[in-house]
């Protein structure tokens, strides 16, 4: 097969789980077809790649548009790129798109070459309607883009059984385009790495229990929450907020407030480290971390989660989404309940629900041989369930039954 991957994020423009799951699935789809598949990557960037079995070229724009209104630059930048990629792709048996950054390209070639077209579900615009503020009415856009994808893809990857639920329900897919292939870690790279040193250097004391919290300022996270929270921890918990990357200058500022207040009302101290982080360094700080938290709001599968848990960190999480399905409630972690109001998503009651994250948090900590037994049981379950390999002979086979017909 000739298989072209189309996707926004790769190596070493990575800032979410998409472009994560993409640079884990390419190289190990690239080790399975060594001498008899071939992988082409079109991605956003500069990247210049080649590989006996997989070549990865960045596109870049030659020219911007410029908008009247600032937050469709970005939208203007993606739909270049995306013509850019359909002159790039001469032939492909199977062209497979991640998010709806790459699905104009992927519809269009499907019509010019003639391959399905799958798509891998990591989110849904419908359920992500805070990125209007970040894209004005790009958010329009993207979500017409989205949905006019699904209603052509030949075969849509879902990454939980709870999003394939989603896709089927809001965009009417028939149940039989839609295949189950969770998201995967590497658990030889991510494995538990204890490093003190690493901790000073954050600012994080080494002899102090620590909750840490590693994702993007933006709702979809939580971490709004998560910092309302802080004021309802057991005394000397540090709470490590790895979060960057804001969506907007708005929530930017917000953050910046509510960490402010939260600091005001507890002697308990908020280290935030406002970028992104290198994996080694990551890798070391969920190592320590007594608890990893992931207050999500919205999470189609919760690759974070795997994360901490391949490091042995137990996870509080809120239960929404794929993030049962990853974490095991009262065996690798506890669930949190989040009931939302009415079509809204956030919660009905947010100051409950940052009240019940804090009480999951201080009822692990207060148990060590309860948070001994989550951590072990948390790296068994990783190594058990979730290899990349699995995921790409998974995804292998969907390819060939497309094209064959196959199951």
């Amino acid at each position: 097969m000739r298989i072209a991957i189309l996707t926004n994020e790769y190596p070493p423009n990575v800032y979410g789980g998409a472009g994560v799951h993409v640079e884990y699935l390419s190289r190990e789809l690239a080790r399975l077809s060594e001498g008899r598949h071939s992988i082409r990557i079109l991605c956003f960037g500069q990247q210049n790649i080649k590989a006996s079995s997989m070549t990865v070229e960045g596109v870049a724009p030659p020219l911007q548009i410029f908008f009247r209104d600032e937050r469709h630059q970005k939208l203007g930048d993606t739909l270049v790129r995306n013509i850019m990629m359909l002159g790039a792709l001469h032939d492909a048996d199977i062209i497979h798109c991640h998010t709806w950054y790459t699905h104009l390209a992927g519809c269009l070639l499907k019509q010019l070459l003639g391959a399905p077209l799958v798509l891998t579900t990591h989110s849904l615009e419908p359920h992500r309607p805070w990125k209007e503020e970040q894209l004005g009415a790009g958010y329009k856009v993207s979500s017409w883009l989205e949905k006019t994808t699904y209603e052509n893809a030949d075969g849509v990857i879902a990454v939980s059984s709870s999003m394939k639920k989603d896709v089927e329900s809001v965009y009417g897919i028939e149940p039989r385009r839609v295949r189950v292939i969770y998201n995967g870690i590497d658990p030889a790279q991510y494995t538990p790495v204890r490093d003190n040193g690493m901790l000073e250097f954050y600012g994080i004391h080494p002899e102090k229990p620590y909750i840490l919290f590693v994702g993007r300022i933006t709702r979809q996270k939580g971490i709004l929450h998560l910092i309302d929270a802080v004021k309802y921890l057991d005394a000397n918990i540090q709470v490590v907020l790895c979060a960057g990357l804001p969506d907007t200058e708005e929530i930017m500022k917000e953050t910046e407030e509510r960490i402010a207040a939260a600091r005001s009302q507890t002697q308990n101290e908020i280290i935030w480290i406002p970028r992104f982080l290198p994996k080694e360094h990551i890798i070391r700080l969920y190592t320590s971390a007594s608890v990893f938290v992931c207050p999500s709001i919205y999470e189609p599968f919760g690759l974070i989660n795997l994360e901490a848990m391949a490091c042995g960190t137990p996870v509080v999480a809120s239960n929404v989404g794929g993030i049962p399905e990853v974490v095991a409630d009262g065996e690798t972690g506890v669930l949190v309940p989040l009931h939302p109001a009415g079509s809204n998503i956030e919660p009905a009651d947010s100051e409950e629900f940052a009240g019940n994250l804090a009480s999951a948090v201080n009822s692990l900590l207060s148990s060590p041989e309860r948070l001994h037994s989550m951590s072990l049981a948390s790296r068994r379950r990783v190594e058990k369930v979730f290899s990349w390999e699995s995921i790409a002979r998974q995804t292998l086979d969907f390819y060939e039954h497309l094209l064959t017909g196959k199951a």
